[in-house]
């Protein structure tokens, strides 16, 4: 029996608020439509896990076994519990998962409670990536972001009460007004609570953003290069004294912890993206999904559901090639050439 290990990543387009520096895809005046979306998404999940399943019993493809989920946005945690639990087990019933499997759920504070996070847990979730990016209340406010430092505190404490035992927390660097002290406290507090997993990535102005207006028109300042690479090399320092390895440009992680789902992206393996704007890659075929909430549902209704993904790219040899150098450039830990 020929196997095949994956990733599956789920996308949930919702938010309570856009962040002023975001430009992912996500919406935050569409929640009439998460009960049809997550309809839809269900079924897509049920589509693609069988006829992979059909594909091998005709000999043609490998066995696919789920070696992680990544259930990201927007932010998954906006919608209601029972449509986590839904796609969780539409997933376990048409695909194969592994019983290792790294399972991760990204949350804010602000937008779940005890009972949620252990519905997660009951559901077989088992790594949380929480949104944190500063312990500073004064830049949570200016990044738009809706919750405060206690409000992100109370979230880590139930995650842990309900019996989450791998966490990640998301930091940033770079900010407009963030000082180099804020960076050090920041680390030091999050130090303290000994999540196994840390991102800490510099802030990116991305064209179109709230950010990036403010920026053009003078309202805001980014500091200078000079005070971010000491932002960053704070940030390494710090980390490193603590236990953490630098695994990747932006990641830490206590040993053993490490991201499976990100780690297996950047080692060019397999991966299918269900939802608007997911990506995937498989059988070195790039493609993606439409990122309309709307067009995504109408065209499952029409029975037009091809007209939801977009080709982007067929890999010959040279091209994997180039790309497991970039992708080598992320990483601290370099791979052997896999001879393509």
């Amino acid at each position: 029996m020929k196997t095949k290990n994956i990733g599956i990543y789920i996308h949930i387009p919702f938010c309570k608020r856009k962040c002023e520096y975001c430009d992912f895809v996500s919406y935050s005046n569409c929640n009439n439509l998460i009960p049809e979306y997550v309809k839809w998404l269900k079924y897509e999940i049920r589509e693609i896990g069988d006829s992979n399943k059909l594909d091998f019993e005709n000999g043609l493809d490998d066995f696919v076994i789920v070696k992680t989920i990544y259930i990201g946005g927007g932010t998954p945690s906006v919608i209601d519990e029972c449509y986590i639990r839904e796609i969780m087990q539409e997933l376990k019933s048409h695909f194969t998962i592994s019983e290792d499997a790294e399972i991760t759920i990204e949350v804010n504070p602000g937008t779940v409670d005890e009972r949620k996070l252990a519905s997660y847990r009951k559901s077989g979730i088992n790594r949380l990536s929480i949104g944190l990016q500063s312990t500073n209340d004064k830049l949570l406010k200016l990044l738009g972001r809706i919750h405060s430092y206690e409000e992100f505190l109370s979230t880590y404490n139930m995650a842990r009460k309900v019996g989450f035992s791998n966490i990640n927390v998301d930091l940033m660097i770079g900010l407009p007004q963030q000082k180099l002290e804020d960076v050090e406290k920041t680390i030091e507090e999050i130090i303290k609570l000994n999540p196994e997993h840390i991102s800490a990535y510099s802030l990116i102005i991305e064209e179109g953003t709230p950010f990036a207006k403010k920026i053009e028109s003078g309202e805001l300042q980014l500091p200078d290069e000079e005070i971010e690479r000491k932002m960053y090399w704070l940030v390494k320092k710090k980390l490193e004294e603590a236990g953490y390895s630098h695994y990747e440009i932006s990641n830490f992680a206590k040993l053993g912890y490490e991201s499976k789902h990100n780690t297996s992206c950047w080692n060019q393996d397999e991966y299918i993206g269900i939802g608007v704007a997911a990506h995937s890659y498989t059988n070195n075929v790039r493609y993606s999904t439409i990122e309309s909430i709307s067009e995504y549902i109408n065209n499952f209704e029409t029975n037009n559901e091809s007209d939801n993904l977009i080709f982007h790219e067929k890999q010959n040899r040279e091209s994997k090639m180039k790309e497991f150098m970039l992708l080598g450039l992320r990483k601290l830990k370099r791979n052997f050439y896999k001879g393509f």
